[in-house]
C-alpha cells in the first residue's frame, strides 16, 4: 500500500484551489521551490501527472481532477484528527463586508469548520463601513472590508475585486427608458460610482430594487427585476455581465482587505484558511 505525505497533499489541494504555485506557497508559509518539489514527489509517489504546467497557467490533469475530491477528504480528515485532542472552543468574531459575500458563503464555512472543527465562528455581515468601525473599536478579531487602494491602511490585500452590470441573461434592454438598478443603497460606494458614472455619460437610470449583500441584489438580476451593480464574481448563475452590449461606463475596482491583531497560532492559521479561501474564489 503507498503511503502519501500529507504536507505534499495539502500543497496539491491548495494548487488546485488557487491554479498558483506561487498563491499555495504563500497560504503555507513555504517557498515556490519548496511547494513544487512536494507536488513533483507526490507525483512520482502516485505515477500519476496530477497537474499540467504552462508558463501562464497551471491547470488539473484527467488523473489530478480525479484524485482532488479524495485529496480534499484526507486533508479535512488529518485536520479534525489533530483538532480532535483540542477540546478547549475557540471563538472568532468575524466582521464581513456585505458587498463581497455571495452564494460562496457556504463553500467558506465549510472551509474554516474543517479547518478546524472547535472553533466558534460569529459572523457579522454589514457594510465596510460599518464592519471597520467596529473593528476599531475592539467588537472584532477580524474584518474582511472592500476598499479603495489609496484607503487601506495596515490590512492585507487578499485580491482586486471587479465590478460590472449584471442581468439575467435573457433581459432586454427597452429603448428610451431608463436603466433599471439594481444597488445596495445610497451609502455604498460603489453604488456613488456607479450613478456617477452613469450620469457623466448621460445615461439615464433609476434605482428600483435595495438590497443588502450581493447575494440579495443579485438575485433581483437574475429574477429580471433590474440591472445589479455588483461584483463580477458574486454574480448569480443565469446573469451576464451588459456592460459592453449596452456600451456602459467602466466601474471602479476595489481590494478586498483582512485586518485583524491576532497572533496566537491557532487564530492565525484559521484566519490564513479564510484568506486563501477568498483568494481561490477570485480565480474561480
Amino acid at each position: 500500500m503507498k503511503t502519501l505525505d500529507l504536507d505534499a497533499v495539502k500543497a496539491f489541494v491548495l494548487i488546485a484551489e488557487l491554479q498558483s504555485f506561487t498563491r499555495a506557497a504563500e497560504a503555507l508559509d513555504s517557498t515556490q521551490s519548496a511547494i513544487s518539489l512536494k507536488l513533483r514527489r507526490l507525483e512520482d509517489r502516485l505515477g500519476r501527472r496530477l497537474l499540467e504546467r504552462t508558463p501562464r497557467q497551471v491547470r488539473l490533469s484527467a488523473e489530478g481532477t480525479a484524485f482532488l475530491d479524495a485529496a480534499r477528504e484526507l486533508v479535512g480528515a488529518h485536520e479534525r484528527a489533530v483538532a480532535s485532542f483540542d477540546i478547549e472552543q475557540r471563538r472568532m468574531v468575524i466582521g464581513i463586508s456585505h458587498q463581497i459575500v455571495g452564494g460562496e458563503l457556504p463553500a467558506l464555512l465549510r472551509r474554516m469548520s474543517e479547518h478546524d472543527p472547535h472553533l466558534l465562528i460569529e459572523l457579522r455581515v454589514a457594510g465596510s463601513r460599518e464592519v471597520m468601525q467596529a473593528y476599531e473599536e475592539g467588537s472584532l478579531d477580524a474584518a474582511l472590508v472592500l476598499q479603495a487602494e489609496e484607503n487601506r491602511r495596515n490590512g492585507e490585500a487578499l485580491f482586486a475585486e471587479t465590478f460590472g452590470w449584471i442581468a439575467a441573461a435573457d433581459w432586454l434592454h427597452r429603448s428610451g427608458q431608463p436603466l433599471p438598478l439594481a444597488t445596495q443603497g445610497e451609502s455604498c460606494s460603489i453604488r456613488m460610482a456607479a450613478v456617477r458614472a452613469l450620469d457623466q455619460a448621460g445615461i439615464p437610470w433609476t434605482e428600483v430594487f435595495i438590497g443588502k449583500g450581493a447575494a440579495v441584489v443579485g438575485s433581483a438580476a437574475a429574477a429580471g427585476l433590474a440591472v445589479a451593480v455588483i461584483a463580477r464574481r458574486t454574480a448569480p448563475a443565469g446573469t451576464i455581465d451588459i456592460s459592453e452590449a449596452l456600451s456602459l461606463p467602466a466601474l471602479p475596482t476595489h481590494e478586498v482587505v483582512l485586518y485583524s491583531a491576532l497572533h496566537d497560532p491557532r487564530s492565525r492559521h484559521a484566519l490564513r484558511t479564510l484568506a486563501v479561501a477568498f483568494k481561490s474564489l477570485s480565480l474561480a
